[in-house]
């Protein structure tokens, strides 16, 4: 996340993300939607995306605000809330410099998004920063890949076919893992091809960085948080197990 060439997101990228996960298509929505049925307050998500998970809930009543790096998805989250009828606030800011005049009830990160800060310094910042905007008591929830995600291999190739027929394919390799920092790149890819010829083309290097569960959790007490607990497989039932692709972090402020 402290290279700014990375982790893009460009347009045909945020395309492809809106084709490949619909709003409410992924395990993790009715999740959230159950565990934050209770929170009376706003919600911030950051990273906020095309609004896969901030336009369910939304829908169902909260509060939100939310921000993402990238102008492509925040406007694809806008056009979905103008299309509802739903008013968020929503800006583009980044995890690293966010900042708002108010503090949150909640502050939700699905889909991983934490794993795109690639510096643990810099990570530990934000979890700070984080904590900042929580009201006393406020609630942090975070979807985080286990180690284990180092060792995948990242081959992938799909193609999708667009509303206007456009065939959009991705073409992902991963180009290296430090296992000294806990990261794993990627590049991605993207193309649109229009009556079999090719008239775009983007290239999006991709960097994440994977955390062992007791490391992030000393890392959230670090950061002032307190009542850790680590949920597996999006089942509120048990904590994490070792096939789990998704852990999912809950702290209070």
């Amino acid at each position: 996340m402290s290279n700014q060439t990375t982790n893009l997101y460009g347009e045909i990228a945020a395309e492809i993300y809106d084709l490949d996960k619909p709003v409410g298509a992924l395990a993790d929505t009715a999740f959230y939607l159950d565990r934050l049925a209770g929170v009376a307050g706003p919600i911030l998500e950051p990273a906020c995306g095309s609004g896969r998970a901030l336009v369910p809930l939304a829908r169902a009543g909260h509060a939100m605000t939310g921000f993402d790096p990238s102008p492509q998805m925040l406007a694809r989250c806008q056009a979905r809330c103008d299309a509802l009828g739903l008013v968020a606030d929503l800006s583009p800011q980044r995890f690293e410099d966010f900042a708002y005049d108010r503090r949150f009830a909640a502050i939700v990160l699905p889909v991983s998004s934490f794993t795109l800060i690639d510096d643990a310094a810099v990570a530990l910042d934000v979890l700070r920063r984080f904590h900042d905007h929580l009201e006393p008591g406020g609630l942090l929830m975070i979807d985080l890949q286990p180690l284990s995600a180092l060792a995948r291999p990242i081959t992938d190739r799909r193609s999708w076919t667009a509303p206007n027929g456009d065939l959009l394919t991705l073409e992902g390799l991963g180009t290296g893992t430090d296992w000294l920092r806990q990261t794993f790149a990627a590049r991605y890819r993207y193309e649109r091809w229009r009556d079999h010829r090719l008239v775009e083309t983007q290239i999006d290097p991709m960097v994440q960085r994977a955390w062992g569960v007791a490391e992030f959790e000393l890392a959230l007490r670090q950061s002032g948080f307190s009542d850790v607990r680590v949920i597996g497989g999006y089942d509120r039932s048990r904590g994490p197990r070792a096939g789990d692709r998704v852990l999912t972090f809950e702290a209070v402020a």
